[in-house]
């Protein structure tokens, strides 16, 4: 018998398997295809001070095993998800769940921060600074090691629960930028966050996307991400959850091996609604398949 569990920051999940932020929703409405308990946990639909609508249309495009977003953060804001979305969650997931909190000023991180930490069902917090920074010329926090730390720092003395800072790929070094997160105080670190990517109509001769420019993930971009989630553990102590083109249960052990104790799942739901729950069926077997009794010895076992 194969023992899947992980624990990541003193919360226990029965299997590593986490929906990304953006690609569950709020997890009632994929409930009600399955039941989402088998989940080890998931992230939420990253969340703002002020509801927003996102970008305008078109936002999706396909390409070659994957596909660019750019939708802009839409959601219903912070008080409508602590007051009408997670009652809704809690009528069919018994566990805590992890909070996606983005913000576009260091004010907004630590309001928004600061309120989902008192919902007993967040386990985990987990901060996007892939947002443009609105009172710093719109350069995303992410992208710069001390607008990074100055996020983390901020964030940290106003929660109780672990925060996981999600890292953006686009970037010179990101091992920079993550050693940043620790210092300030990070219980962890999330990446990667989506490349950045573009398609043209060739009849139009016009960017197919609106913004002209999104989010690329799929699994094109899984070797990435696992290059990234290798390096990270090589330059800091905190967890990892490693994501960014997961699709299998053999991506989630590699995913591990390169140094995550938890894998996020993104576009991949978006394509198939049960990929999550196949992964976590299949896990096992491909557990025994490679002599793994145990996922927690396997985590950075490529170093």
């Amino acid at each position: 018998m194969v023992n899947t569990k992980v624990t990541l920051s003193g919360l226990e999940l029965d299997n590593p398997i986490i929906p990304a932020s953006g690609t569950f929703g709020f997890g009632y409405e994929f409930a009600e295809l399955y039941d989402i308990n088998v989940l080890g946990s998931f992230s939420f639909k990253g969340t703002t001070k002020e509801p927003r609508f996102g970008n305008p249309l078109p936002r999706i495009a396909e390409c070659p095993a994957g596909m660019i977003n750019s939708v802009g953060l839409q959601n219903p804001g912070i008080d409508r998800v602590i007051d009408t979305e997670l009652p809704k969650l809690a009528k069919c997931f018994d566990k805590k769940v992890i909070a996606n909190i983005g913000g576009f000023s260091l004010d907004e991180y630590v309001y928004c921060c600061e309120r989902i930490d008192k919902e007993d069902q967040v386990g985990i917090i987990e901060v996007n600074i892939s947002c443009p920074n609105v009172h710093n010329g719109g350069m995303a926090f992410g992208t710069n090691a001390k607008a990074a730390e100055e996020v983390t720092a901020a964030v940290k003395k106003v929660t109780t629960k672990p925060v996981y800072i999600k890292l953006s790929p686009n970037v010179t070094d990101i091992t920079e930028i993550a050693k940043a997160c620790e210092a300030a105080g990070a219980d962890g670190i999330s990446l990667i966050n989506t490349l950045l990517g573009m398609r043209i109509n060739l009849k139009t001769k016009k960017p197919v996307i609106a913004n002209k420019m999104g989010g690329f993930s799929g699994s094109a971009i899984f070797p990435v991400a696992v290059r990234m989630v290798y390096q990270v553990y090589e330059a800091v102590k905190i967890p990892i959850i490693g994501m960014g083109g997961v699709s299998t249960a053999e991506n989630v052990i590699e995913m591990m091996l390169a140094g995550a104790t938890g894998v996020q799942v993104g576009a991949a739901n978006l394509v198939d609604p049960y990929a999550c729950k196949n992964i976590i069926e299949s896990l096992p077997a491909a557990m025994e398949k490679y002599g793994i009794k145990s996922l927690n010895d396997i985590i950075g076992g490529a170093h």
